[in-house]
């Protein structure tokens, strides 16, 4: 199969062949097939299509957070695969940023804290300047020391993109982003994403089930039964 390229030759991610089957009581069971694209540095593609067509698991194989059955994901030219989990783990930390629908805080921690944690885990002396930093810019700098149960769903949502974006990841993954937010929530939260997208430079990919969402996206990648059903230009 050839691969169906989003940008030009030079891509940030190559997906070659991705296959994702798991064994079930009733017998085995194809998540993924064949799945193949090439994305770019700084394009924002959206994941779309009707639950249970594999978008979450396209998502946690994009991140090497599960190895696949057959394929590769190349991010900036190294395959995930051929690292071991703790290889992995350190390409994550140098590399991308998450965003959840369910914010994913540590609730034990406040919202200064929340973001300087992968900070810190990954060695930055300015850790706690750059942690302020990027919750000023998301609108939080009177809320930096409360914890996730003081916040409002939006305000979570804007820690857990502060926290996502202070590494500058060269990848954004993001599931369902507004998910657990109201509509005009969402919204705000959805401008700011893609304003700090602009800023850094960062490629973003995002499983949505938004239409308008997914539109603000520079291409769309629909899933249907584990299989790339198009891919198109918004």
């Amino acid at each position: 199969m050839t691969p169906t390229s989003l940008t030009s030759p030079s891509s940030l991610l190559q997906v070659r062949n991705l296959s994702k089957r798991v064994t079930t009581a009733d017998g085995e069971l194809t998540l993924l097939s064949e799945i193949e694209f090439n994305i770019g540095q700084g394009e924002a593609v959206a994941v779309v299509g009707p639950s249970g067509s594999g978008k979450s698991t396209l998502l946690g194989l994009l991140a090497g957070l599960d190895v696949p059955s057959e394929g590769q994901v190349l991010v900036d030219g190294t395959d995930l695969f051929t690292l071991d989990e703790d290889g992995r783990a350190a390409l994550r930390a140098a590399r991308m940023g998450f965003v959840f629908q369910s914010f994913q805080l540590l609730a034990n921690l406040t919202a200064l804290e929340n973001v300087l944690l992968p900070l810190e885990l990954f060695g930055r002396a300015d850790a706690e300047d750059v942690a302020r930093r990027v919750l000023e810019r998301v609108g939080l700098a009177a809320r930096l020391n409360h914890f996730p149960r003081q916040l409002s769903g939006g305000e979570q949502q804007r820690v857990a993109i502060a926290r996502a974006f202070a590494p500058q990841p060269q990848l954004l993954l993001a599931d369902e982003p507004t998910g657990s937010l109201d509509v005009a929530t969402g919204e705000r939260v959805v401008d700011l994403l893609f304003a700090l997208k602009q800023e850094h430079g960062s490629t973003l990919i995002l499983v949505t089930h938004d239409e308008r969402l997914a539109a603000r996206c520079d291409r769309s990648l629909a899933l249907d039964a584990g299989r790339i059903r198009s891919i198109r230009a918004n």
